[in-house]
C-alpha cells in the first residue's frame, strides 16, 4: 500500500482484514501529517449527490464506516442532517440531487426559504432560495477515522511504515519491486493512493493523468452564538452555486467551520504553501455576512489542504494500464466520505479481481482522461 492518507488508510484496514501480516503500508511523511487532504476534525458525509451512481456508492459508504465503527469501538460518523441551498439558476442544479435521491428511494424534503429560516434561524435568505434537506447527512471525523483505520490494520497484523522515501518502483518477474532509501520490497499487488503525488508514482509505469491540484482552505470561526450551531441543532450545509461554499456545525473546535469549495489556486505538491489565501477568506466572510451572519466571529484558525482532481472531478479507481496487479485510487477532492468504502473496493480488486461496486464512471482510461487538453468541470 503506497500512501496512508484517507484512502490509503482505508485500504490498509480492509486489506489487512483478509491479508493480515502480508500487508505492508508505506507513507512518505509521518502518519497523520497535514500535507495532503485527509486530516482535520471533519468531512461532510451525505447521501445527496448529483447522480444515482454516487448516491448508491454513498449508501455503501455508510455501511463500510459502520463496520469500522463496530470493530474500532469508536463513533466516527455524526449525523446532523444536511441542507443543500440553491439560489435561482444555480450552477449546480438541485433537481439533479432530488432526482438522484428519488431514483434510489431515499427520502428528502424540498424546503422554501421561509421554512429553512424557521427551522434554522441563523440563515438569512431571500425568498427565491430553496433547499433540499436529507436527514442522514452529517460529518465523518477525518483524523480519528484515519487513526482508526491504521490502528485496526496493525491489529490485524499489517506493517505500516512512515517517513519512507521511494526511489524506484518497477515490475519484476511478475511482481513489483519498491526501492526505498534503505530497503527493497517485493509484492504481488500494489495499491497507490498517493493524492497529489499520484503522477509521481504513476511515472514509474510511464503513465500520467491530467490532474489539477489546488490549495484549499477551511476556517473555524468563534461564533458568539455557539449553542445555535450545536450538531444536534444545526446541519451541515452546501451552497449549490459557483462559487460554492459549505459549512459544519460546531465540532472539534469552539466554532463553526466554513470554506469555499475549489476556491484555491492551482499548485503542485512541491510548490504549495501552508499560508491562508486572504482573497479566499474574504469571499467566505462576505458570504457568511450575507447569509449566515451570526456564525461569524473571531477566526480560530485557517487550515490548508490539497485537492487532486481529474478534469471531470470523478474518482479514479482502476488498474494501471498494462499492469493488472497495480491499482490506483484518486479521490478528486470529495472522497473522504467514501474513504472506507474505496479501501474496501481496493481490497476486493486486489484479492478477488472484481468488486460489486459500479466502477465504470471511475475508469482510468475514460475518454476525458485521454484528451491532451480536457475541459475542466469541478462542480459536484
Amino acid at each position: 500500500m503506497l500512501g496512508l492518507g484517507g484512502l490509503g488508510s482505508g485500504a490498509a484496514y480492509w486489506l489487512s482484514r483478509r491479508a493480515g501480516r502480508n500487508l505492508l503500508g508505506l507513507e512518505q511523511f509521518e502518519r497523520g501529517h497535514i500535507r495532503g487532504g485527509s486530516q482535520d476534525h471533519s468531512r461532510i458525509i451525505r447521501l445527496s449527490y448529483h447522480t444515482p451512481g454516487y448516491v448508491r456508492l454513498a449508501q455503501q459508504a455508510y455501511q463500510a464506516w459502520a463496520v469500522l465503527e463496530v470493530e474500532a469501538q469508536e463513533r466516527l460518523v455524526l449525523k446532523t442532517g444536511g441542507l443543500d441551498l440553491s439560489p435561482p439558476n444555480s450552477s449546480i442544479p438541485i433537481s439533479d440531487y432530488a432526482n438522484s435521491l428519488q431514483a434510489c428511494d431515499i427520502p428528502f424534503e424540498l424546503l422554501d426559504a421561509v421554512e429553512i429560516m424557521k427551522r434554522w434561524p441563523a440563515f438569512q435568505l431571500t425568498k427565491d432560495i430553496q433547499g433540499l434537506y436529507q436527514s442522514e447527512s452529517g460529518l465523518v471525523d477525518a483524523a480519528k477515522s484515519n487513526a482508526a483505520h491504521q490502528r485496526m490494520a496493525r491489529e490485524y497484523g499489517a506493517t505500516l511504515c512512515e517517513g519512507v522515501t521511494i526511489s524506484a518502483i518497477r515490475p519484476l518477474e511478475g511482481e513489483i519491486e519498491i526501492i526505498t532509501g534503505d530497503a527493497a520490497y517485493r509484492c504481488r499487488k500494489l495499491m497507490i493512493a498517493a493524492g497529489a503525488w499520484s503522477n509521481q508514482a504513476l511515472a514509474y509505469f510511464d503513465f500520467k493523468l491530467p490532474l489539477t491540484i489546488t490549495q484549499e482552505q477551511v476556517t473555524y470561526f468563534a461564533t458568539p452564538h455557539l449553542p445555535d450551531f450545536a450538531p444536534e441543532r444545526f446541519p451541515i450545509w452546501i451552497w449549490m452555486d459557483e462559487p460554492c461554499f459549505y459549512g459544519f456545525p460546531v465540532y472539534g473546535e469552539a466554532g463553526v467551520k466554513v470554506a469555499q469549495d475549489v476556491g484555491g489556486k492551482e499548485v503542485t505538491a512541491e510548490t504549495r504553501t501552508f499560508e491562508p489565501n486572504p482573497d479566499n477568506l474574504t469571499r467566505v466572510q462576505n458570504f457568511m455576512g450575507r447569509y449566515l451572519p451570526t456564525a461569524l466571529g473571531p477566526i480560530i484558525y485557517t487550515k490548508t489542504c490539497l485537492y487532486t482532481m481529474p478534469p471531470d472531478r470523478d474518482f479514479v479507481i482502476d488498474a494501471v494500464p498494462g499492469h493488472d496487479n497495480i491499482f490506483v485510487a484518486i479521490g478528486a477532492g470529495h472522497a473522504f466520505k467514501f474513504a472506507s468504502l474505496i479501501g474496501k473496493i481496493l481490497s476486493e480488486l486486489a484479492l478477488d479481481g472484481q468488486t460489486n461496486s459500479d466502477l465504470q464512471p471511475f475508469k482510468i482510461d475514460r475518454p476525458i482522461l485521454t484528451m491532451e487538453n480536457p475541459p475542466k468541470s469541478f462542480m459536484v
